[in-house]
């Protein structure tokens, strides 16, 4: 388990996310290849890593290469907690899902958008053994990056870091100033707030994951009905179901129990408590800048 370092130097290892889109619609080589196609990709991975990472912090992407069919993302990871999470998530399905959500929404494609994965750390296929953690584990940390981040990457994460960090800290506080009472900012734009919809709580039931009770924890703050003993006993109760059901579940008590004060702007401000910023622009349909 994560709390089972090998030794007592700082935790490393390497994998190799591999990635076949069965989109006709849309070939993930091609897309590369094409300047704008490559940073909107890259964006699909970088909120996908946040997603079932849980957070930026703990990994870096090294490199993206042709492996054909397949498009390779190697990844670094210097937290084994971290890693332990993303194995997590990809072992239950949510890493192929968050790609599946960022790139029909950021591609536009006309249809659903799905992937065929490969994990792989050196030579071993870890898809054979994901039930055995341990091992997976260790097997990463035994597959040491063989090369420093290439400068594309460099590139394409100072483009992301423009893109996210928006205008000056004074048009910031400006905006601020100017948001009616009935709106709220995220990513330093406006948005009208209103009652969370059915079409809000499938959303997040489709794309948090494994992260509901995070969430859930944190809308618990302001919420009396979603204490710790509530969101375990969900847990408990729809764990047959699975995790859309129990994160249904969730949000759908939230809605019962705050009423009218079930706000999209509390919701929102919650994801981004728990850095699930890409499942925040999803359920506000936010697209990609030009």
């Amino acid at each position: 388990m994560a709390d089972k370092v090998l030794d007592q130097e700082p935790w490393t290892g390497c994998a190799v996310l591999f990635l076949q889109s069965l989109c006709p619609d849309a070939n993930l080589l091609s897309l590369y290849k094409n300047q704008q196609g490559k940073f909107i990709f890259f964006k699909v991975i970088k909120l996908t890593l946040i997603d079932s990472a849980g957070g930026l912090g703990g990994y870096e992407i090294l490199k993206v290469h042709d492996a054909d069919p397949f498009l390779g993302v190697e990844v670094k990871f210097m937290d084994v907690v971290v890693c332990q999470q993303f194995l997590e998530s990809y072992s239950s399905g949510a890493v192929g899902h968050s790609i599946s959500q960022h790139a029909c929404r950021l591609l536009a494609v006309a249809q659903e958008f799905t992937v065929e994965t490969q994990l792989k750390a050196g030579t071993h296929v870890l898809d054979r053994c994901l039930d055995k953690l341990e091992l997976c584990l260790q097997q990463i940390h035994q597959s040491q990056p063989e090369r420093l981040r290439d400068e594309e990457i460099d590139r394409l994460e100072q483009q992301l870091q423009l893109e996210v960090l928006g205008p000056p800290p004074s048009q910031r506080i400006s905006i601020r100033q100017q948001v009616p009472s009935n709106c709220f900012t995220f990513q330093n734009k406006v948005f009208e707030d209103r009652m969370l919809t059915i079409a809000d709580v499938q959303s997040f039931a489709n794309g948090v994951g494994r992260q509901w009770k995070h969430v859930g924890r944190t809308l618990g703050r302001e919420c009396r009905a979603l204490k710790d003993t509530a969101i375990e006993n969900l847990a408990y109760e729809y764990a047959r179901e699975g995790l859309y059901e129990q994160a249904y579940q969730l949000l759908s008590r939230f809605v019962q129990a705050e009423g009218r004060a079930a706000k999209l702007s509390r919701l929102i401000k919650a994801l981004e408590d728990c850095k699930l910023t890409g499942l925040a622009e999803s359920i506000l349909d936010i697209q990609p800048r030009d």
